[in-house]
């Protein structure tokens, strides 16, 4: 069955959707679009990528079997390769493995998870590929995202290996495809520039920071004690200061993440000292105290409640 497919004997027609960050997007475009443009060509695959300004984008690849794995092949070589460069300039000495999120119709995860897990298993032992189905669908849509991770060759093989199962068992009924939302960019004032949020990140805003400027110049008062201030009515070394806040016991997890990521993202992006206390016998919430500027306390709270609406909404899958 398997050979087949690789032989081009099931040349049918097959669409894949991928799922990626803006910065993997980048990538694949390619200065002037040259990469995408040879990856076209060479593959004789339609590439397809969604309208940008949104944190992640849909790559859709449309075409033969043959011509999808070869398009499917040059996109983990090219990741294999962006992971290589960045690793030149760091200090870590194992290689991340690549990794490519799919999103499939929820009507075929079955399939591909098979009974007790059966399918998933096999696909895992016969390529080395890690391939995990997410347990929610992504928002506003009847698809999930099947995410794949290995070297280069195992996930092609591992492509291999899910579109024969989604040949084998087409989607039920009609599916609403997941269309990722625009970033809607919050804005952050802190230490007298505007910043606005951008996927993880926060970008300085030079217009908005204009703005801010001028505003905090109309303020009559200048703090205590200070002498020369840095924008009049901003303290240039505001002392450090101490919030707290109480987070139910069952939100936790989304803040803190797997091994303590997301808790330590959001110390590094906020400088803010970020403590939470153990659980108290009895008590539905944890307290979270943050310690810090006050631009760094404002960016940590703005942080951690971002991650409790996506957690809320359901976009705490992503």
């Amino acid at each position: 069955m398997e050979s087949k497919v690789s032989e081009g004997g099931l040349n049918v027609t097959l669409t894949i959707r991928l799922l990626m960050h803006g910065k993997e997007v980048g990538s694949i475009i390619g200065k002037k679009g040259e990469t995408v443009k040879k990856m076209r060509e060479e593959s004789g695959a339609r590439i397809n990528i969604s309208e940008g300004n949104c944190p992640e984008r849909i790559v859709t690849i449309t075409g033969p079997t043959d011509a999808i794995f070869k398009a499917f092949a040059m996109i983990a070589y090219k990741f294999e390769e962006d992971i290589i460069n960045s690793m030149s300039n760091s200090p870590a000495t194992s290689k991340p493995p690549v990794t490519l999120r799919l999103v499939v119709p929820a009507s075929q995860c079955g399939s591909l998870i098979g009974k007790g897990g059966s399918k998933i298993k096999e696909i895992r032992e016969s390529t080395g590929a890690q391939v995990q189905v997410a347990g929610d669908m992504l928002p506003n849509s009847t698809e999930r995202a099947v995410t794949i991770s290995g070297t280069p060759d195992a996930i092609i093989q591992c492509v291999k290996q899910i579109c024969v199962v989604m040949l084998e068992s087409p989607p039920k009924g009609a599916t609403i495809p997941y269309r990722p939302k625009p970033a809607s960019t919050p804005v952050i004032f802190s230490g007298g520039q505007a910043y606005t949020i951008q996927g993880q990140y926060a970008i300085p805003h030079p217009d908005l920071t204009k703005l801010h400027q001028l505003a905090m110049q109309q303020t009559p008062f200048t703090p205590l004690g200070q002498t020369t201030p840095a924008f009049p009515g901003l303290d240039a070394n505001p002392p450090a200061s101490t919030h707290e806040l109480t987070i139910p016991n069952d939100l936790i997890g989304c803040i803190i993440g797997r091994q303590g990521t997301k808790i330590n993202e959001i110390r590094q992006m906020s400088g803010a000292q970020i403590k939470i206390a153990n659980a108290m016998e009895g008590s539905t919430e944890r307290q979270i105290t943050i310690t810090g500027t006050p631009a760094n306390i404002s960016l940590a709270q703005y942080l951690i409640n971002a991650r409790l609406t996506s957690e809320v909404t359901g976009m705490g899958t992503l």
